[in-house]
């Protein structure tokens, strides 16, 4: 009695199943409703993601080598002041602090800033090829 009740209702549901696709066909489409959040949720990330900070190889200029911090931390302080217009890193590759500036992809355009720091910094300026941070203005120029 059991088999056939769970025939029967396995039978009602693949009739309704079949019809409901045949009115879809016979009607020409499919009918989406979805939440309009949804469109807001794609928008907001689409923003996101073009402000998005995107890394590629290129160069910085180390200025600094050392394995105290506060001394990596002031010499960071002092290009932040002297070049605003560059970001300025803090890496630490045990055991050693490296203060780094700007996100340049060409040798050039960092030897460019190298000749100006070389004065500041008694220790050797130098060009370092790293991964840089590269921010969507940047990349349409």
């Amino acid at each position: 009695m059991m088999l056939r009740t769970g025939c029967l209702i396995l039978f009602l549901f693949s009739a309704a199943a079949l019809h409901a696709q045949d009115g879809a066909t016979q009607q020409g489409g499919v009918k989406v409703i979805k939440d309009s959040r949804v469109d807001i949720l794609i928008r907001k990330q689409i923003y996101i993601n073009n402000l998005a900070i995107r890394n590629q190889p290129g160069f910085r200029v180390q200025v600094l080598t050392t394995n105290k911090r506060n001394e990596a931390l002031d010499a960071k302080a002092k290009v932040m002041q002297l070049y605003p217009d560059y970001r300025s890193y803090v890496d630490f590759e045990a055991p050693y602090f490296k203060v780094r500036i700007g996100d340049f992809r060409t040798r050039d355009e960092a030897t460019d800033l190298r000749n100006k720091l070389s004065n500041l910094f008694s220790g050797g300026v130098f060009v370092v090829p790293t991964i840089i941070n590269v921010s969507p203005e940047k990349e349409q120029e």
